[in-house]
């Protein structure tokens, strides 16, 4: 089957499995918990809080640079850090995330276009994306220091977990 027709029988039953996901199958969210996730990404910095969270997922997870080379120059710590390819997609991608926090409710479904562009575009190895929770985790307690609370980080783990489940959907 060519490339095309495998990404559009793809489509169709990522759709199918997207319009059948029940209530039952999401995640639940207390009161609580939705509040800390949308104080924790309402008050963010996309640029910067996202600029360092993939320079150190590159710098601290080498083998990730192969899927940036078209970023230029990542060949040292400073390189990637000052590298401005890499803070303007650690932005987008927590552009992304927000998006996601406004439909905490159904990641799944906030996720579907980035979940298929990852998997069938870009082909990004999902394991990747757990690495980049790890980094975007450390960035957010070093900028909270105690304001990222066992509590802070109990329901960010909770909700990244979703969100990688949620872009891992469209992988075989």
């Amino acid at each position: 089957m060519d490339m095309f027709k495998y990404s559009v029988v793809k489509n169709v039953l990522f759709k199918l499995e997207e319009e059948t996901q029940t209530e039952a199958n999401m995640v639940d969210w207390s009161d609580k918990e939705r509040s800390v996730i949308t104080n924790l990404f309402s008050n963010l910095d996309n640029e910067d809080i996202g600029a360092k969270a993939l320079s150190r997922c590159l710098i601290v997870n080498a083998s990730i640079r192969s899927y940036f080379t078209s970023f230029g120059d990542l060949s040292s710590n400073e390189a990637i850090a000052s590298n401005p390819k890499v803070a303007a997609h650690g932005a987008k991608i927590l552009q992304d995330l927000s998006r996601a926090v406004k439909n905490v409710g159904n990641v799944r479904a906030a996720s579907s276009e980035l979940s298929a562009l990852n998997s069938d575009k870009q082909r990004a190895d999902s394991t990747y994306f757990t690495l980049f929770s790890d980094s975007l985790s450390f960035v957010f307690a070093t900028e909270m220091g105690s304001g990222f609370t066992i509590e802070t980080q109990a329901a960010f783990k909770k909700f990244m977990a979703e969100v990688l489940s949620a872009l891992g959907t469209y992988y075989y």
